[in-house]
C-alpha cells in the first residue's frame, strides 16, 4: 500500500507514470523522503517560491533575482549556479540538477553573459559544466550524461601581438532541441545547434548545426547514422 501511494504521488507531481522498483528497500524509501521533504522546505523558503523546489544545503546560488524557477527542479549537493546575466536562468518544470554541476552565464564583469533556458523534464548529470555566455537553449525531455560541458563562447586570437586573453571573445550561442540525449563527457561548443531527436556519443566535441533524429561522435563530431 506504502508504494502504491507513492507512485500516485510521484506520478501526479511528475504528470507522467511512475512505478518505483519493488527491490528498494523500505527503510531507504523513508530516509529518502524524509530527505526531500527535508530539501524541499529549505528550497522554498531559500529560494522564496511557492513551488516545489528540492535544493541541498551543500549547494551555492548566487543572483538569485535572475533564476526563475519552475516546479519540482531538484538541486544535488555540491551545484553552483550563478544566475548573473542580461536575460537569467529560466528552469522548465521537473528539471533535475545532478551533483557537483556549475551553471555560469558570466566569466567576467566588463561584459556579464546572455543567459540559458532550459526546458521541462530535463535532466543534468552529475559533474557537469554550462556556461551561458553566449546564450543557451535546451529543449524539453533532454537529458545529459556526467561530465559534460557547454561552452557558448570562443576567444578572439586573431592578433599575434595582443594576448589571447586581452583580446576579447565572441558569441553565436548554442541550442539543443527537445528530446535529445547528451552522452557522458561530451563537450557541446559555441554555435551548435542539435536538432530535436539528436543523439551525442560520449566524448564527442561538438561544434556545427545537425539536422534532427541525427547520431553525432566523434573529434570533431560527425553524423553517423540517423535514428529514422
Amino acid at each position: 500500500m506504502f508504494r502504491k501511494a507513492l507512485n500516485n504521488i510521484v506520478t501526479k507531481i511528475k504528470k507522467e507514470g511512475y512505478e518505483i522498483d519493488v527491490d528498494i528497500p523500505l527503510i531507504y524509501l523513508l530516509l529518502f523522503i524524509l530527505g526531500k521533504i527535508f530539501s524541499g522546505v529549505y528550497g522554498m523558503i531559500s529560494l522564496r517560491s511557492l513551488y516545489p523546489i528540492y535544493r541541498n544545503r551543500n549547494t551555492l546560488i548566487k543572483c538569485k533575482s535572475k533564476i526563475y524557477f519552475g516546479r519540482n527542479v531538484q538541486i544535488s549537493r555540491g551545484c553552483i549556479i550563478d544566475g548573473l546575466s542580461h536575460e537569467g536562468i529560466h528552469f522548465g518544470n521537473n528539471v533535475s540538477i545532478g551533483l557537483n554541476t556549475t551553471i555560469l552565464c558570466s566569466g567576467s564583469l566588463k561584459s556579464i553573459g546572455k543567459g540559458i533556458r532550459i526546458g521541462n523534464n530535463v535532466g543534468l548529470g552529475t559533474n557537469g559544466f554550462y556556461g551561458g555566455a553566449g546564450g543557451v537553449e535546451i529543449g524539453d525531455d533532454t537529458i545529459f550524461g556526467n561530465f559534460v560541458s557547454i561552452h557558448p563562447e570562443n576567444h578572439n586570437y586573431d592578433n599575434d601581438i595582443i594576448p589571447i586573453r586581452q583580446q576579447g571573445v565572441n558569441h553565436k550561442g548554442i541550442r539543443i532541441g527537445n528530446n535529445c540525449w547528451i552522452g557522458a563527457k561530451a563537450t557541446i561548443l559555441d554555435g551548435t545547434i542539435l536538432g530535436d531527436g539528436c543523439i551525442v556519443a560520449a566524448g564527442a566535441v561538438v561544434t556545427g548545426i545537425f539536422p534532427g533524429n541525427s547520431i553525432v561522435g566523434g573529434v570533431p563530431a560527425k553524423i553517423i547514422k540517423t535514428r529514422i
